[in-house]
């Protein structure tokens, strides 16, 4: 009697296909702790390792083309080997990598973003988004002699020590490795969309800054109600607190001008990286004259050793990353590159929805502006729509914690062996994306849903 074929699982299939990656993680388990660089970057059975890449495609060392969707974490916003970036930079190697001086590359880089951001009066750069945030939170505190920074739960800003409470679930963690409890102390997390909740602690008058996404929570995971980005606005200025819009990710994304152009609410400051620097290390703190003044030297008896806001960095506005950073900026401000990824990230939003709904699983796919989530095994009572922003009956601690769910890995490895990467359960769209790249991948999301069914994985 003939025995039936032996159907492998997608981790069995992985394993083989994706020898080479597999054999490169085991080597870099030994000097790289856990064998990554990124925390971002952990996949069970282990990650992809990528030979070379170009517009919105790359390849892994075993030589599969992938989608990609990762995008330098987001930076790649006019995609991988952007031509006219990567002459640039050639042209700015031969001059040089570092002066250890000023130049004016780094003059018209901060005039760029001046011209772009609402909130840019004068810039200062930095090397990445955790320097930009960590020097934000110091400035909001020396310009109003307080102590205490109010985030918000699920909310991303970088892995410095007042920045990681509260960024996972369950927010309200009491202690971080590494985090002396004092320093958490002077960090205050309250839920999202609640203006009463803000205004209540507010109200205790110790607050310096108030800090978050204004996308929402991790890119628009978890997203932000309409009227929010007003309502902080306003209880900041009533009690005097500075309002900090960490665009990270939202900034030259969102729109030209970043969420606070899109949505039409000015902070005090801004955080900056990823898009800032096209693609390169750099970061940037923007926004008000009167803050940003802390950071001048200045003659005034006693202000240089008591009041100015100590900022050095090694590879603060680098030439390489001032010529990339400029060029990028540049080409972003034509708002047709923004409308272009939203599109694209549409498309797949309302795909990938209607294939849940042809499977008929729970699950729902949700973004805004050109970033794109995932979720498996939830319900939420509005996929029909199609194009969802705002997932309605779902808790804000289901959707933070999406990316990271039982599901979360077997789909990305699914989709891996399908031709596409995604990222942290979704991605970032980039101008070198198409409308061939969102229906295959769309098409990669059909079949893996089928063979994560038939391999018992979804619960219908």
């Amino acid at each position: 009697m003939a025995q039936a074929a032996v159907t492998r699982t997608i981790r069995e299939e992985y394993e083989e296909r994706f020898a080479g990656s597999l054999a490169l993680h085991a080597r870099s388990r030994s000097v790289i702790p856990g064998g990554i660089t990124h925390d971002g970057r952990h996949l069970k059975p282990f990650p992809v390792y990528v030979n070379h890449a170009q517009g919105a495609h790359k390849w892994d060392v075993d030589g599969h083309e992938l989608i990609d969707y990762a995008m330098g974490h987001g930076s790649l916003i006019l995609g991988h080997n952007d031509p006219e970036i990567a002459e640039v930079v050639r042209r700015q190697l031969e001059h040089g990598t570092h002066y250890g001086a000023g130049h004016e590359g780094e003059i018209a880089w901060a005039e760029q973003i001046r011209s772009m951001v609402p909130s840019a009066e004068q810039v200062r750069f930095t090397a990445s988004g955790t320097e930009a945030t960590l020097l934000a939170i110091r400035l909001a505190r020396a310009s109003t002699g307080k102590s205490i920074v109010l985030k918000f739960e699920g909310h991303f800003h970088g892995w410095n020590d007042y920045a990681l409470k509260g960024e996972k679930t369950p927010f309200d963690e009491p202690q971080l490795p590494g985090i002396p409890k004092d320093v958490l102390d002077t960090v205050v997390v309250l839920p999202a969309n609640d203006p009463e909740a803000v205004e209540a602690r507010l109200a205790q008058g110790d607050v310096a800054g108030i800090i978050l996404e204004p996308s929402g929570a991790s890119w628009t995971t978890v997203p932000l109600r309409d009227g929010f980005l007003a309502a902080l606005r306003d209880l900041a200025t009533e009690h005097g607190a500075v309002l900090i819009f960490d665009e990270v990710i939202t900034g030259f994304r969102w729109s030209p001008g970043g969420a606070q152009a899109r949505f039409g609410v000015t902070p005090d400051l801004t955080t900056l990286a990823k898009i800032v620097a096209g693609g390169l290390p750099g970061g940037a703190v923007t926004g008000k004259t009167e803050i940003m003044d802390l950071l001048t030297f200045k003659d005034e008896p006693g202000w240089n050793a008591s009041r100015k806001v100590r900022h050095p960095g090694t590879f603060n506005a680098n030439p390489l990353s001032a010529a990339a950073g400029l060029t990028c900026l540049r080409r972003c401000a034509d708002p047709s590159i923004q409308e272009g990824c939203d599109r694209v990230a549409v498309r797949i939003r309302v795909g990938l929805n209607t294939a849940l709904e042809r499977h008929g699983v729970p699950g729902f796919a949700w973004g805004d502006s050109s970033a794109f989530h995932i979720a498996l095994g939830e319900t939420c009572t509005n996929r029909g729509e199609g194009d969802l922003r705002f997932p309605e009956g779902v808790p804000a601690r289901a959707l933070k914690m999406s990316g990271s769910s039982p599901l979360a890995g077997p789909l990305h490895v699914g989709m891996l062996l399908e031709g596409v990467d995604l990222f942290n359960g979704g991605g970032l769209i980039s101008a070198a994306h198409t409308e061939a790249d969102a229906d295959a991948t769309v098409a990669a999301f059909d079949r893996t849903l089928a063979r994560m069914g038939d391999e018992g994985l979804l619960t219908t």
